[in-house]
């Protein structure tokens, strides 16, 4: 069986996120980059299946510029076989996103297609639900725990209200979420590997799809500053200050 996973190239979630002076956007000025940790967790779940002998070649997929090339080679050195960069200097919406990797995934005809649930710089969650509908493949998403036998996915998946176990027949999109495993270092010698795998690199015109925006970013904004907190004398005085605070005289 093959996997494919596409793997995303985000600023790492141990950097404080700055904002361009301008309000055009987030500066990426000498910040370290990182593969989406979610994307991470697909890529050990796609490593673990081929360990367990279910899977037997794991491609791993990134749409964004030629420095993309760095998270897919922590990917080779986590286990995956191949790699294929579509380059493309415009960051593309989930939906562009999804067209792009129909075409890969048509091209590859990989069996079952993992993915992190959503990118930690945007949080659209919306790419994996979107690339299912466009295939007309089976779905499910959250998942915790990911069973595969007969011909089909066996998901846990978290929902709001606990647990919630569902069957997807194969081909499958599986987007996954944090408990599912926790990824493993890559090692000095994997990492010294990885160099010598296959690493395809294709201009994403070639696939014929429009990537265009379809969403205008007017301004960007630093969060605003949390205010300092008032310690009053009794309960009396709580009571009067939300009262004042909600206009309540």
């Amino acid at each position: 069986m093959k996997v494919l996973v596409p793997v995303k190239r985000v600023v790492d979630h141990n950097v404080k996120i700055r904002v361009r002076n301008d309000g055009s956007g987030v500066d990426l000025a000498n910040v370290k980059m990182a593969m989406n940790p979610f994307d991470e967790i697909a890529v050990e779940e796609a490593v673990r299946l081929k360990e367990a002998g279910i899977a037997t070649e794991i491609v791993v997929v990134s749409i964004g510029p030629a420095q993309a090339q760095d998270v897919l080679r922590n990917a080779l050195a986590i286990g995956a076989d191949r790699a294929i960069l579509v380059r493309t200097e415009t960051p593309p919406e989930p939906l562009a996103v999804a067209k792009l990797l129909k075409r890969i995934a048509e091209r590859e005809s990989p069996e079952l297609i993992l993915l992190g649930k959503q990118a930690i710089d945007d949080d659209a969650n919306q790419t994996g639900q979107m690339l299912s509908a466009l295939l007309g493949w089976s779905q499910a998403t959250f998942a915790s725990h990911i069973a595969v036998a007969d011909g089909a996915a066996v998901v846990t998946r978290e929902v709001d209200g606990g647990l919630q176990v569902i069957r997807a027949r194969l081909p499958a999109v599986i987007s996954v979420d944090l408990r599912l495993n926790e990824p493993r270092y890559a090692s000095l010698p994997n990492i010294m590997k990885a160099k010598k795998k296959p690493l395809e690199d294709l201009a994403a015109e070639s696939l014929g799809v429009d990537i265009g925006p379809r969403l205008t970013v007017v301004a960007t904004e630093e969060p605003t500053v949390r205010q300092a907190g008032v310690r009053v004398g009794s309960a009396a005085e709580l009571a009067g200050k939300l009262k004042e605070a909600a206009g309540v005289f």
